[in-house]
């Protein structure tokens, strides 16, 4: 089996140090050759961690030249701009999300890995998460129906110091976490008709940012809503995602840790008062493996054995969406913790 040479740009993505590991998890895919890091403080406050022992430093420079495939997990505002280094250079990638820069300039990377037939793999998480994919297998057979109704959370109570980092993005938490949510939707909706968004500031901990926020995507018989809090007390065991259609319901909630999914059809749910739904187990994967069929399949995409179901072109609707939502991207770059 042929090996991928592997290198990782920047450590400051929150996930960058769990991609390493999982690619590390994967000897006989990956010959890893270092890592860059350009900005001293990370090197101060995630240098030593674990993921990254007995590699070597390296300029961001040496990784793409000594790399066939490259890891992107610089702070969220470099990701487009060292991503597009790479992809000039021929090399493939994975970026970590929310994507970066202006959206014409995402879209000319997006562009330009196309034209270069070059894989392009972003780090939603969920697009990995049993359930989700269960989801998408209803939707994609009928199970469902005629989608009418989708409702996203995706919540946390943050550390006033999380908050602080928040600040240097326009949409606050929307940007980050309402990001992933907006993945799902396009993937099973596409593009929406009309976008309406309330994004709120609560000023708790005095930090102010979009810290409360609600966007509400509309199609032509669907709504779909996106909730996305920084604010809100066990919002991690309420992160969710409901999806009703004419003929059922898929609900996924929590989404991890554990995943708990139940659904329900019309030939189920057959009293109109009754809780009437069937609880569907799975594994969770999320302490220790989250990223490693991702990485798996980073290779596959590469080898040309699998193709990637997250197309060009859905990416990019992703960012567009998400741009509106937030209006506009606005990424500041004025904290790294």
């Amino acid at each position: 089996m042929k090996k991928i040479k592997i290198g990782q740009i920047g450590i400051g993505h929150n996930h960058g140090e769990a991609k390493m590991k999982a690619v590390r998890k994967l000897p006989e895919l990956f010959e890893i050759v270092g890592y860059a890091e350009e900005n001293e403080r990370w090197i101060e406050k995630r240098g030593e961690l674990k993921g990254y022992e007995g590699l070597p430093r390296m300029s961001v420079e040496e990784v793409i030249a000594k790399s066939d495939a490259i890891l992107v997990e610089s702070d969220v505002w470099d990701l487009t701009r060292y991503a597009q280094m790479c992809v000039d250079a021929g090399k493939h990638i994975h970026m970590d999300k929310p994507a970066s820069g202006t959206l014409e300039e995402y879209k000319y990377l997006l562009d330009t890995a196309k034209e270069k037939n070059l894989v392009v793999q972003l780090g939603y998480m969920y697009r990995y998460n049993p359930a989700v994919l269960k989801c998408f297998e209803h939707v994609k057979n009928g199970d469902l129906g005629e989608i009418y109704s989708i409702n996203a959370e995706m919540s946390t109570f943050h550390k006033p110091e999380y908050k602080k980092w928040l600040t240097n993005f326009g949409g606050g938490i929307m940007y980050i976490l309402g990001s992933h949510l907006v993945d799902l939707i396009v993937y099973m909706m596409g593009e929406p008709k009309k976008i309406t968004s309330f994004l709120k500031h609560t000023g708790l901990d005095g930090v102010d940012f979009e810290d409360n926020n609600l966007a509400v995507l509309e199609y032509d018989k669907a709504l779909a809503r996106i909730f996305v809090s920084s604010v809100e007390v066990n919002g991690f065991g309420r992160r969710q995602l409901v999806v009703s259609g004419s003929k059922g319901t898929v609900n996924i909630c929590p989404l991890e840790r554990p995943i708990t999914m139940t659904y329900s059809d019309t030939s189920i749910a057959d009293k109109t008062y009754e809780d009437r739904k069937i609880v569907i187990p799975f594994e969770d994967h999320t302490a220790d493996g989250r990223y490693d069929e991702m990485m798996q399949d980073l290779y596959a995409y590469i080898m040309g054995t699998k193709q990637n179901p997250f197309t060009y072109e859905h990416d990019y609707l992703v960012q567009k969406v998400l741009s509106e939502i937030v209006g506009g991207v606005r990424i500041y770059g004025k904290h790294i913790d």
